[in-house]
This record gives C-alpha cells, sequence and structure tokens, in this order.
C-alpha cells in the first residue's frame, strides 16, 4: 500500500507549497497526492513532476493521507524527500 512508503519515508515535505519546492530543488523521489484534493491545486505539482521526472502517486483521501504523515488534518500533496 501506498501510505506504508509515506509511512517509511525518512524526510517528508507536507503541502502544496512546501512540495513544490522539494520537487523544484530535484529533492523528491515520489509524491503523494489526495484524489479528493482540490484539482486546481494539484494541477501545477502534477506539471512539475512530469518535467521534473518524478513519481506521482495518488491516494484515496486527504484525511488518509495526514494520517500518513503523522498530522492531525488532511493532506493534499506530501513528498518524500530524497536524503
Amino acid at each position: 500500500m501506498s501510505y506504508d512508503r509515506v509511512k517509511q519515508a525518512a524526510k517528508l515535505t507536507i503541502g502544496t507549497k512546501q512540495a513544490m519546492k522539494t520537487v523544484e530543488q530535484c529533492q523528491a523521489t515520489e509524491v503523494f497526492i489526495a484524489k479528493d484534493a482540490d484539482p486546481r491545486i494539484t494541477i501545477k505539482i502534477v506539471n512539475l513532476c512530469k518535467k521534473c521526472g518524478v513519481k506521482v502517486t495518488y491516494v484515496d483521501s486527504m484525511k488518509m493521507l495526514g494520517k500518513a504523515c503523522g498530522i492531525d488534518v488532511g493532506a493534499a500533496v506530501a513528498a518524500v524527500v530524497n536524503e
């Protein structure tokens, strides 16, 4: 399950703005996007990931992604940071 990869990541950036920075700096190995997140928010990061060759994985919900990241609120986007 993809949530396990989020939980096992040594370092994460949570949120669209932080994830965008991580991808722009070529530090992201994989980006997780919640299927129920607003597409107007997620389309930019999806396009950036395609451009930079970063794997995009869609997960079921913002609530589950937030929980996998260890936060009490939903997360639209989370990026696994390459150590």
